[in-house]
C-alpha cells in the first residue's frame, strides 16, 4: 500500500517547465539572503522561487506577494525543513516588514497575497505557498510597518491574508496562533480557484470571539484536502472551517472541534450569482466532536448574514464522511438556515458515543434526504422541533457500533466484519464528477481509496491484506481540474 504526502500537479509542471532565466533565491544561514525580506518580492518573476532554510530561531518577518506566474512557471516560496523535518517558523510577533514594500491592511496578516503599491497593484496568479510554520498574527502582538511605526494586528488577522488571487496553492503549511489561520475574501469575484492541501490548522481564533476561525474563506472553486483540523485557541468560539464561496469542495480533511467543524454559508453578491454556488460537496472526511465542545451542530449550511436572498438556496452533498460524536449530551448533524436549503447524505457514519436518541438529523428547517448511513438506533428527526422535510427510504444501517478498528485511539476504518462494509449505495447523480477516490491518513497524508465495486459506508473501504494490490504506486492530489469541475472559470 503506497501511502504519501499529497503533492500537487501542477507543481510538478512548475518544476518540469520553469524557464530556464527563473531565479532561486535561497534564504537562510549560510545561504546568498540572509533574511526573507532581502528577496526580490517587488519584482520576481515566472519561475522564481524564494527557497527559506530552516534556522533555530524564527524569522520574524512580514510582506505581501502580489506577482504573477503563469500556468507553466509558478512562483514558489517554500520552506527547507530542517534535520528532523522542521518546517522554517515565520513569526508574526515583533516582525519586521520587508523594506522596499508598500501595502495596505498589514495589520490584516503575516503573509499577504494581493493589494499593494509597491509592488504595483496587480491580480496575482500561479502562486504556491508550502512547508512554513507561520504563527501569531493576533492582537496583542505588535510589528514594524513599511513606514518604519510600530502596528498591533487586528482581530481578524490571519497567518496568510489573501485580498486577492487567482490560481493559488497553500500547502503543507502549520497555521496557529492567529487571529484567522488562512483568511480569504473573494475580492468582487476575482479571487479563483484556490486550492488548500495538507495543513495543520489549530490554535487560531480570538477568546470570546464567534467571528475567527481557522479557516474563513470566500472564493469562487476553492477545493480543501488532506488538511487536519485541530482545535481553536483555548477560550476561542469560532468555527474550524467557515466558507462563503461558491464551488466548495471539502474533501479527506480530519476536522475536529470547533463551535461547528463546517459553516458553510452565504457569500457576496458575485460569489452568490455564480452558477457554482448551487452546489456544494463534502465527502471523505473524519468530523470529530468532543464532549462539551461549542455548538452541538457539526455542519451548518445556508447563511448568517440576514439577506436570505443571498443564502446558499442550494443542495449540500455530503456522502463518506465519517461522523463521531463523544457529547454527553445532544448533537445535531446539520442546520439548514432556511425552508428553501436542502442536503443530500448517503453513505455517512453518524456515530454518537451516547445512546442513538441523542442524535438529530436536522435542526428544524430545510428539505433533508437520507440514504444508506449508519447510525445507532432511536436517533431524532430535531431536538428542537422540525418544521423542514426528511426523506428517507429505510435503507440506513442500525446498529450498537459500526465496527471501528480502533476506536479509543481514533482509528476509524471499518474492521473485519464491520456491518459498514459493503452497504453504501451510488452517488446523487450531482455528484458523480466528485467520485471519492482516496481517504484520509492521520495525519496529514493521503492514499488511495480501494475500488472492490461495492462501497462501504464512511470515509474509509475496508481492505485486508489481498487487497493492497488496488493502491498505485504515485499518489496524485491537487488535481487541479477540481476547480473547473467546481465551476470556477479558468
Amino acid at each position: 500500500m503506497s501511502i504519501l504526502r499529497p503533492l500537487a500537479p501542477c507543481l510538478l509542471a512548475l518544476t518540469l517547465a520553469a524557464p530556464s532565466l527563473a531565479i532561486d533565491y535561497h534564504v537562510g544561514p549560510g545561504q546568498a539572503l540572509e533574511s526573507i525580506g532581502d528577496a526580490p518580492w517587488a519584482t520576481l518573476q515566472p519561475g522564481d522561487q524564494v527557497l527559506v532554510h530552516w534556522r533555530t530561531e524564527p524569522y520574524r518577518e512580514k510582506w505581501v506577494i502580489n506577482r504573477r506566474g503563469t500556468p507553466q512557471a509558478w512562483i514558489t516560496l517554500r520552506g527547507l525543513p530542517g534535520p528532523q523535518g522542521q518546517r522554517p517558523i515565520i513569526d508574526g510577533a515583533n516582525a519586521e516588514t520587508a523594506t522596499g514594500l508598500n501595502f495596505w491592511n498589514e495589520e490584516r496578516g503575516v503573509i499577504k497575497v494581493g493589494g499593494s503599491n509597491t509592488p504595483p497593484d496587480d491580480l496575482p496568479a500561479y502562486i504556491l505557498i508550502e512547508g512554513l510554520e507561520i504563527r501569531s498574527g493576533r492582537p496583542p502582538f505588535t510589528f514594524t510597518n513599511d513606514g518604519g511605526g510600530t502596528s498591533t494586528y487586528v482581530q481578524n488577522a490571519a497567518s496568510i491574508y489573501i485580498e486577492k488571487a487567482e490560481h493559488l496553492i497553500i500547502r503543507d503549511c502549520v497555521l496557529h496562533d492567529s487571529g484567522n489561520g488562512i483568511f480569504s475574501g473573494d475580492f468582487d469575484g476575482q479571487t479563483q480557484d484556490l486550492l488548500i492541501e495538507g495543513n495543520h490548522l489549530f490554535g487560531n481564533g480570538n477568546i470570546g470571539s464567534v467571528f475567527h476561525h481557522n479557516a474563513y474563506t470566500a472564493a469562487i472553486g476553492i477545493v480543501y484536502q488532506f488538511n487536519r483540523f485541530g482545535a481553536l485557541r483555548d477560550g476561542a468560539d469560532g468555527n474550524n472551517l467557515k466558507d462563503r464561496s461558491a464551488g466548495l469542495v471539502v474533501r479527506y480533511n480530519w476536522i475536529e472541534d470547533g463551535n461547528r467543524q463546517l459553516d458553510l454559508v452565504d457569500g457576496t453578491t458575485a460569489v452568490a450569482t455564480h452558477p457554482a454556488y448551487d452546489e456544494t460537496f463534502v465527502y471523505g472526511n473524519v468530523l470529530i466532536e468532543s464532549d462539551g465542545q461549542g455548538n452541538s451542530q457539526i455542519v451548518h449550511y445556508g447563511g448568517d448574514g440576514g439577506d436570505t436572498g443571498l443564502y446558499r438556496k442550494g443542495m449540500l452533498h455530503a456522502y463518506h464522511n465519517t461522523v463521531v460524536s463523544t457529547r454527553s449530551g445532544n448533537t445535531t448533524l446539520l442546520r439548514l438556515s432556511t425552508q428553501d436549503e436542502s442536503a443530500d447524505v448517503r453513505n455517512n457514519v453518524l456515530y454518537t458515543t451516547a445512546s442513538g436518541n441523542r442524535l438529530a438529523m436536522l435542526d428544524a428547517t430545510g428539505d433533508l434526504t437520507l440514504r444508506h448511513n449508519w447510525t445507532k438506533p432511536g436517533w431524532r428527526d430535531s431536538h428542537s422541533g422540525l418544521t423542514g422535510t426528511i426523506h428517507d427510504d429505510g435503507s440506513g444501517v442500525e446498529g450498537s457500533d459500526p465496527g471501528f478498528v480502533d476506536e479509543a485511539s481514533q482509528n476509524f476504518r471499518p474492521d473485519t466484519g464491520a456491518p459498514l462494509i459493503d452497504a453504501g449505495t451510488t452517488l446523487h447523480a450531482a455528484a458523480l464528477d466528485h467520485p471519492v477516490l482516496h481517504q484520509y491518513v492521520r495525519h496529514l497524508l493521503g492514499e488511495e481509496r480501494p475500488n472492490d465495486a461495492t462501497l462501504d459506508i464512511g470515509a474509509y473501504e475496508f481492505c485486508d491484506a489481498t487487497c493492497a494490490d488496488v493502491f498505485s504506486d504515485s499518489f496524485e492530489t491537487g488535481d487541479t481540474s477540481a476547480w473547473s469541475s467546481a465551476g470556477a472559470t479558468r
